[in-house]
């Protein structure tokens, strides 16, 4: 392994900290905090495009000599562990990549439970320490600590899930990367429309009552995004439903996200989606035999009669795209994002024993839209805010200029999500 960069004595007092994972984690991040990181976020928008397209006209120079696959180490940060649908997701990207190279077990050096503290900066640097090339860390929070270590490893290459700094951090081996996976949201909210189209054709309920429940994580762009085009998915087909939004202020907590689906299931709501970690949500609508669209994966185990079908990201995607990038010696984008057209995201097996007649081929119409570019989710004609359609859209402290051609660009500018917008039909409850 290369010699270790000599630290910088002002690096931990210059250390930023982030917000809590995108995924499970055991220390809960306040909405104070949560608001702190969007704000950082959206100030530096316009520099993180800026330094994206810097970054992508740099990386035209060739990276150098690639590496052998059989002489690879890979290393893994994880926030959770396998039990953990976030975190389960992402090894299994890892496993998709070990396979697609042929990588040995040996090759893959994971770290699990690791919290969004200097643990990380740790974790990180021993996988450098043992050899790994290139490291892979799938939490919001580990960002700031994932950049300590690149600089103190310039010869490892950092690739972190969900995060925004890498573009704007100076370091050329430094990434950030996501997926499109507001794509598969839009997916399952079809999938979750047509069900209530169904319920309302057979009597359950009217399309006056027709209200989906929505358990969140944070109030934060990639919860509202993701909730916001889920609506979109479900008011494609069935346009009387509205939904209620309840966080728990918790990545993965089953008691909270359980309890916020009961509550939402006692005001009414009769159909539970989820941006959370845990099988908290399906668990209580099973027991109160209301039907669901879970996060991350199959929720089909858990509630074998209601659950419909789950959004979920393909990380193997890009976990084999920048593994491969090594063994090519080419460079690897200093931010990532792709969907349903590079195989990134995807929605679970449909429930055939839950979801309504003809759901499977209006799934594979919307999504082939979707991969060419026919449809997008965030088009402003299907959507309002305070009744009236937005024709702009720009970020507090930023030029950038998010709405144009008629839909918000989503994950355009940077891989992370940006819409934060409350939008007509979607109410948020208190805790």
């Amino acid at each position: 392994m290369r010699l270790r960069k000599a630290a910088s004595a002002a690096l931990a007092g210059m250390m930023v900290l982030s917000l809590a994972a995108c995924g499970s984690s055991s220390e809960e991040t306040t909405a104070a905090e949560t608001q702190a990181a969007e704000t950082t976020a959206a100030a530096e928008a316009e520099d993180t495009q800026a330094a994206s397209e810097e970054a992508a006209e740099e990386t035209e120079a060739p990276a150098g000599e690639g590496i052998a696959p059989e002489d690879l180490k890979v290393g893994f940060v994880y926030i959770g562990d396998e039990n953990e649908g976030y975190t389960a997701a992402h090894y299994e990207g890892a496993k998709e990549m070990q396979e697609a190279l042929g990588l040995s077990d040996d090759q893959l050096i994971v770290k699990w439970n690791i919290p969004e503290d200097e643990t990380a900066a740790d974790a990180a640097m021993d996988l450098a320490d043992q050899g790994c090339q290139i490291v892979f860390a799938n939490s919001f929070g580990h960002e700031s600590y994932i950049i300590e270590a690149a600089k103190e490893y310039p010869d490892v290459q950092f690739c972190h899930a969900t995060g925004f700094q890498a573009a704007t951090s100076g370091l050329s081996n430094m990434h950030n990367y996501f997926t499109s996976i507001y794509e598969a949201r839009y997916v399952s909210g079809v999938v979750a429309g047509l069900k209530l189209n169904q319920m309302i054709e057979d009597g359950t309920i009217t399309e006056d009552t027709c209200k989906i429940g929505y358990v969140g994580a944070y109030p934060y762009a990639e919860v509202i995004s993701g909730y916001t085009s889920f609506f979109l998915g479900a008011r494609s087909v069935c346009p009387s439903a509205t939904m209620e939004v309840k966080y728990t202020n918790s990545w993965a907590s089953f008691d909270l996200e359980k309890e916020a689906a009961d509550a939402l299931i006692s005001d009414g709501c009769v159909l539970i989606s989820q941006h959370a970690d845990t099988t908290g949500a399906p668990t209580a609508c099973e027991a109160a035999g209301v039907p669901c669209v879970g996060y991350n994966i199959s929720m089909i185990a858990t509630a074998p009669t209601q659950a419909l079908t789950s959004a979920s990201n393909d990380w193997g995607a890009y976990v084999t795209y920048a593994v491969q990038c090594m063994v090519d010696g080419t460079p690897i984008p200093v931010d990532w994002c792709k969907g349903f057209s590079d195989g990134a995201v995807r929605i679970t097996e449909l429930n055939e024993a839950a979801v309504a007649p003809g759901t499977a081929e209006k799934v594979e119409e919307v999504e082939a839209q979707l991969a060419s570019g026919e449809l997008h989710v965030f088009d402003t004609s299907t959507w309002t805010v305070n009744g009236e359609t937005l024709t702009t859209y720009k970020k507090e402290g930023s030029d950038l200029e998010y709405i144009s051609d008629g839909y918000f660009h989503e994950s355009e500018f940077a891989s992370a999500p940006a819409f934060d917008i409350l939008i007509d039909g979607i109410t948020t409850i208190d805790n």
